[in-house]
């Protein structure tokens, strides 16, 4: 055997099996070089090194306890970082995505930082008619990001929650005596309000949630929603939580929210308002119809300016322009680029380009 074959061996079973550069041994075997160990670089080690430790790198490890300041999420070291990832469809229509196959895929192959677990309340089989089924998979979403390294947002997927406010009290706090303890999680308790009023129905109710939360977790941010489908982000200007550690939820979907929206998100960011998009989709509002190009690119850009970190609608198969997948797709992940849709594909470009790797 011919001693860089040793060599490499004794210097990848030090660094925990890292693999030796073949082309650099098959150039000193042609040539019947005879090394000895203290002849091999450091570089090159350090090298072998690196990529171990990269290997195991996770984004939570990288940025830890999240936290907010002033208008943005900032990591343990207090640096503002910006979270891309997917959202998951309706957990009582499409729970077959809910599974940690399908979140290791979203971040062995998407490069996601961050998943959501949409789980439906009131709506049809959700929450309040089947409460153990539906937990049981927003828990695995859970224990596969926390596996994965990534981070996972709770949300309470609902129109109405302020009609079942005793129901997410519960839940929250289940959520947060289970796993609050784990830097991985980020908690949203209402998804969708409609039309009603920000200071005497929805402020009320997040701090009753929030407080529920504090029992057992006093350090994940929390998430809430806003009037009008999570979009009138201004009216939290003077309004907001007494809490340091709550961000503000914005929505949009681009081919038909655009500057107007944009605006109103500025004012709030000018106000120190820090704000998460939790749902958008590149698509109209419904979900579904044609994707502004253009629109998505500028929504882009803005989020990028203000370090807004955001999930796009959605991990689906469903027949609609917002789903990132087609028709069939394995809730197992191991989706090949013909399944998925205009949107995935574009989101998923989108996430590769930006979402550091670990």
């Amino acid at each position: 055997m011919k001693m860089i074959k040793l060599i490499c061996a004794v210097v990848c079973m030090v660094l925990v099996g890292c693999d030796s550069n073949p082309d650099t041994e098959e150039v000193l075997v042609e040539d019947d070089v005879t090394v000895k160990a203290e002849d091999v670089s450091s570089e090159e080690t350090d090298d072998c090194h690196d990529g171990d430790d990269t290997s195991k790198n996770t984004v939570v490890a990288e940025y830890g306890q999240l936290s907010v300041d002033g208008k943005y999420m900032v990591n343990q070291d207090g640096e503002k970082v910006q979270l891309r990832g997917m959202s998951l469809f309706w957990s009582q229509w499409m729970g077959q995505f809910y599974t940690k196959e399908a979140v290791k895929w979203l971040k062995d192959d998407w490069n996601v930082s961050i998943v959501r677990a949409s789980m439906g309340v009131e709506d049809s089989d959700g929450y309040l008619s089947n409460p153990d089924k539906e937990k049981a998979k927003v828990f695995e979403v859970i224990d596969a990001a926390i596996e994965e390294g990534i981070y996972v947002l709770v949300d309470w997927h609902s129109h109405h929650a302020e009609d079942h406010l005793d129901e997410a009290k519960r839940f929250f706090a289940e959520v947060a005596e289970k796993y609050g303890s784990h830097p991985n999680i980020i908690y949203e308790t209402y998804n969708e309000p409609l039309g009603v009023s920000w200071t005497q129905v929805l402020k009320p109710y997040h701090e009753a949630v929030v407080a529920e939360i504090r029992k057992y977790d006093p350090d994940n941010i929390v998430v809430c929603g806003t009037r009008n489908w999570s979009q009138a982000v201004d009216e939290v200007v003077g309004n907001e939580l007494n809490d340091p550690n709550v961000m503000y939820t914005l929505h949009y979907y681009a081919s038909s929210h655009k500057e107007d929206l944009r605006n109103a998100a500025q004012v709030a960011i000018d106000n120190n308002i820090p704000l998460f998009v939790t749902e958008y989709g590149v698509t109209e509002y419904t979900g579904n119809g044609y994707i502004d190009v253009e629109s998505v690119e500028q929504w882009w850009k803005f989020l990028d300016d203000n370090s807004i970190s955001w999930c796009n609608w959605s991990i689906a198969d469903k027949e609609e322009s917002s789903a990132a997948l087609t028709p069939g797709a394995s809730g197992q992940g191991g989706w090949s680029e013909s399944q998925l849709t205009q949107s995935g594909r574009m989101v998923r470009a989108e996430i590769l380009a930006k979402n550091p790797k670990f």
